[in-house]
């Protein structure tokens, strides 16, 4: 990572205050960018709103990283989404995807993924088009509407023992794993 200057800046396409604080706290650990200027701002994903599979979920992260690439060394696309996953208990689990765009190459990698515990909310999703948000308010895990900007549902399901801060740091540390070596 020797090309980027201590005074870089960095793009991160959402306003979602969790996601730019994540980047801020991943890149902390790196030399290279303790000193990087950190913006969020809005970037179209070109997905779904709740993505489906881990293709769609890479291209909305792909997708934020581009559209966030503006008058920056780097930029950032998080996206979080659900894939199928074989033999789990609802077919389904959730993960954030990070695309990192250095303006030739994308750099990706992928959180831990989890499972719902309830299948109605999973459906709601699925086949009634709740993002999930929508979908643990209305199971009634949470009366937060912006759930999604504070500790996420996995937060919620675990007690606080995982936030989304946490999880979505795991994918921006994955990703610079092909910036780092």
């Amino acid at each position: 990572m020797e090309k980027f200057s201590i005074n870089m800046k960095i793009k991160v396409g959402s306003k979602n205050k969790v996601k730019v604080e994540a980047v801020k706290e991943a890149l902390n650990d790196y030399n290279q960018f303790t000193q990087a200027e950190v913006e969020g701002l809005s970037a179209d994903s070109g997905v779904s709103d709740q993505p489906k599979s881990l293709e769609e979920t890479i291209e909305g992260a792909i997708n934020r990283a581009r559209n966030a690439f503006q008058d920056c060394d780097l930029s950032i696309g998080l996206e979080s989404g659900l894939m199928p996953v074989p033999k789990s208990k609802t077919g389904y689990m959730d993960f954030c995807a990070c695309a990192i765009y250095d303006g030739q190459n994308f750099h990706l990698g992928l959180s831990s993924a989890w499972e719902f515990p309830k299948k109605e909310i999973l459906d709601d999703i699925l086949n009634n088009n709740l993002d999930m948000s929508q979908a643990i308010n209305k199971a009634g895990l949470t009366t937060n509407p912006d759930i999604g900007s504070e500790e996420g549902a996995i937060g919620i399901l675990t007690k606080g023992r995982l936030n989304r801060k946490a999880y979505t740091k795991q994918a921006i540390i994955t990703a610079l794993i092909h910036l780092d070596n």
